[in-house]
C-alpha cells in the first residue's frame, strides 16, 4: 500500500483527532499547510506531522 502524501480535510480530522473547526482555525493561522487543486483542499501529511511535533509535551 502506498502512503498518501496529502489528505482531504475529513481525513485530516480523523487522522489527528482535531475537530473540523479547530483544523480550519489552524489553517487560517498558517499552522497547517494546504494545497488547493481545483475545488479540492488537500493537506500535506508532513504538515500534520510537523503540527503534532511542535505541540508535543
Amino acid at each position: 500500500m502506498i502512503a498518501p502524501i496529502s489528505v482531504r480535510i475529513g481525513t485530516a480530522v480523523r487522522m489527528t483527532g482535531i475537530g473540523r473547526s479547530k483544523l480550519y482555525e489552524l489553517i487560517r493561522q498558517g499552522a497547517i499547510d494546504v494545497v488547493k487543486i481545483g475545488s479540492a483542499t488537500l493537506i500535506p501529511v508532513a504538515s500534520l506531522h510537523r503540527l503534532l511535533e511542535r505541540n508535543r509535551r
